[in-house]
């Protein structure tokens, strides 16, 4: 077998791993944040522990036949544990502490249990997918595969009905992490049942392997697909509404923009377009952009402008913040023409003008975009006086 399944489940949940690593390493001292990276890095190490190929080089490294086993059967363990005191933390309360280190005490004396149990047994044979079948006999061993498949299960079933009956309590992102989290301990605990239905099999006589080689990965990798993602989207949730409400603002700007495109080529106002970078980055630099032209026009802002066009869509609109950004689209706008036909840029004014008594900040911008594509008003100020030597601030 390849151990696709196994490789790309380890490739997910080290990726959420690599996601909240910058977040651990500000804030070690967390408990919440341990467990969680905890999980992710446990769930992906059973995954590439439990990979064929990867049994068969440990088994071949170390000399000692089905080494690979115990490591594996370790590695479930921990995270079954790392899995119950991430709910224990998420829950919060105030027996956190005393909860979580009954679980580490219980699961730190299963561990001993399988590292005792395989070295009391004989495993001569080599079995890269189905030890748990073929050993389910031995002594010793077949203790030792009991004993991880009831840890496991245990972890998977008291996740998933602490994950999906604190869910009903809850609303929000909050409860569609703990939905996806609970259900993907469902499918976790699935890989035991599979597991066990298969060693029972093998107890009564018949032989199930294939359920334990085939169904079991499977139950495994959608449950750490589910998993990863539930711990992921309570957290990732506000980034990712901060990158679609950034997206928002960079396109509605882009009116703005396309007015100022002219200026912010011929004076090289517009900074160097960053490459590889977060939406938030980008919105930036934008905003940054625009910022560099109004900087350079606001010798040409004419406040007679401003205040006439604001009355007249104060009028209109009877919206006073929207009359203001009709009022500013339309000074823009004004602006733009009269330095577009000077030779030489203007000083600006000694007096305070208009752009440093009203200075718009990222909100006004795109409210003055909008109004740059939308307003009538806006057109007629294109052709105002563009022989005016400055604004009249």
């Amino acid at each position: 077998m390849s151990g696709l399944i196994n490789y790309v489940s380890c490739t997910a949940l080290w990726l959420g791993l690599a996601v909240k690593s910058p977040d651990l390493a500000r804030h070690w001292r967390d408990p919440y944040l341990r467990a969680i990276c905890a999980v992710l890095a446990l769930a992906g190490l059973c995954f590439l522990l439990g990979a064929p190929p990867t049994v068969g080089a440990v088994n071949r490294l170390s000399g000692i036949p089905n080494l690979a086993a115990p490591l594996t059967y370790a590695a479930i363990t921990a995270y079954s544990a790392a899995s119950q005191l991430l709910v224990v933390h998420w829950r919060g309360g105030p027996r956190v502490q005393r909860t979580a280190r009954r679980w580490i005490v219980t699961y730190a004396l299963v561990l001993l249990g399988i590292a005792v149990m395989f070295a009391l047994g004989d495993a001569p044979v080599e079995r890269r997918t189905d030890l748990d079948t073929y050993y389910a006999t031995t002594p010793f061993l077949a203790e030792m595969i009991v004993l991880y498949l009831a840890g496991h299960l245990a972890a998977a079933g008291v996740t998933a009905v602490s994950s999906l009956r604190w869910a009903r309590r809850v609303d929000g992102r909050l409860r569609v992490g703990l939905i996806m989290l609970g259900t993907g301990a469902l499918c976790s605990a699935g890989y035991s049942i599979t597991k066990f239905t298969a060693v029972v099999a093998r107890w009564c006589g018949a032989d199930w392997s294939r359920l334990g080689t085939t169904a079991s990965p499977v139950a495994a990798g959608l449950g750490a697909l589910l998993t990863v993602t539930g711990i992921l989207i309570p957290l990732g949730w506000p980034l990712v509404t901060e990158w679609q409400r950034s997206r928002r603002a960079y396109a509605r700007l882009k009116p703005l923009e396309r007015e100022l495109d002219e200026l912010l080529t011929r004076r090289s106002l517009r900074l160097p377009r960053p490459r590889w970078v977060t939406p938030a980055t980008r919105l930036v630099w934008l905003q940054t952009s625009i910022h560099n032209a109004l900087g350079h026009l606001d010798a040409y802002f004419d406040r007679d402008l401003y205040e006439q066009v604001r009355a007249s869509a104060l009028r209109e609109t009877g919206d006073a913040g929207r009359a203001e950004s009709v009022a500013w689209a339309a000074v823009v706008a004004a602006a733009v023409e009269a330095e577009r036909h000077r030779e030489r840029p203007l000083e600006p004014c000694d007096e305070i003008d208009l752009l440093s008594v009203h200075a718009p900040g990222p909100a006004a911008l795109v409210d003055i975009a909008d109004a740059l594509a939308t307003s009538t008003l806006v057109a007629s100020a294109r052709v105002h006086d563009t022989t005016t030597p400055t604004g009249t601030a």
